[in-house]
C-alpha cells in the first residue's frame, strides 16, 4: 500500500472486505494494529455471494478503475508477476522482466530451539547466488506477524553471498513451525524456508 501511495501520490484508495463469524475479535485486531484503511465487516459474506468470487483466495483481490471496471485480478503480495501488472496499470510503468538466476540458502530448515514465552529469537541465514545473473530481491512475506526478515542489501551478484536475519517473537507455549518466503528473479519467483522450535514459559 505504501508503494502504491508513493507511485500515485495517494490517489489510489483501498477498501477491505472481511468475512468473519467473530466480529469482536476482528475489531480487536484492527484496533490493536492501528489499521486506518476503510473496512467493511461482512458477517453474512454477502459481497462475495453477489460478485461470485472464485473460492481461491488468490483471486479475491482486484484493481478497479473510476468506473468500477476490473482492470487486474490477483494477489500482488504473493505473485510478483501480478504485482508488476498492478504497478504498470496504476503508474503506467513498463515492466521489463529480469533475467532469471538461482539462489540457494545454507539450509531449508532452521531450528530456534527452546524460546521463552514473549521472548524474541534470531537466526541468521545465508543466501548464495548460484546462477549467472544478478539476484534482485523483490521482498519477503512471513506466515505470521510474529516473524520479521531484516537485510540491508537489494541484490546478490553471481557467486556471491548475503545474510538475512530472521526474528521470531514467541507466542503461546508449545511447538511452532513458521515460514519465510523470499521473492525475486528466480525460476519459481520465490523460495520458502522453514523455521521451527518450542516456546516455553
Amino acid at each position: 500500500m505504501h508503494e502504491v501511495d508513493s507511485l500515485s501520490d495517494g490517489n489510489v484508495p483501498f477498501i477491505f472486505f472481511f468475512q468473519t463469524k467473530d466480529e469482536r475479535e476482528l475489531r480487536y485486531i484492527l484496533k490493536r494494529d492501528n489499521f486506518s484503511y476503510p473496512v467493511c465487516i461482512d458477517t453474512e459474506d454477502i459481497f462475495k455471494k453477489l460478485n461470485r468470487f472464485p473460492e481461491e483466495m488468490m483471486f479475491q483481490t482486484f484493481l478497479i478503475d473510476s468506473e468500477n471496471r476490473v482492470k487486474v485480478i490477483g494477489n500482488p503480495i504473493h505473485n510478483l508477476s501480478v504485482k508488476d501488472l498492478y504497478l504498470k496499470e496504476i503508474a503506467g510503468i513498463e515492466v521489463v522482466p529480469l533475467s532469471v538466476t538461482t539462489i540457494e540458502a545454507d539450509s531449508t530448515e532452521y531450528h530456534y530451539g527452546v524460546v521463552g514465552e514473549n521472548m524474541t529469537a534470531s537466526r541468521k541465514i545465508i543466501l548464495r547466488n548460484t546462477g549467472k545473473e544478478v539476484f534482485r530481491i523483490k521482498g519477503t512475506t512471513t506466515s505470521c506477524d510474529c516473524m520479521t526478515a531484516e537485510y540491508d542489501w537489494d541484490e546478490i551478484p553471481p557467486g556471491r553471498k548475503a545474510a538475512m536475519t530472521i526474528e521470531y517473537k514467541a507466542e503461546e507455549p508449545g511447538d511452532f513451525w513458521r515460514t519465510i518466503t523470499i521473492y525475486g528473479n528466480i525460476p519459481k519467483k520465490s523460495v520458502t524456508l522453514d523455521f521451527w522450535g518450542t516456546v516455553r514459559k
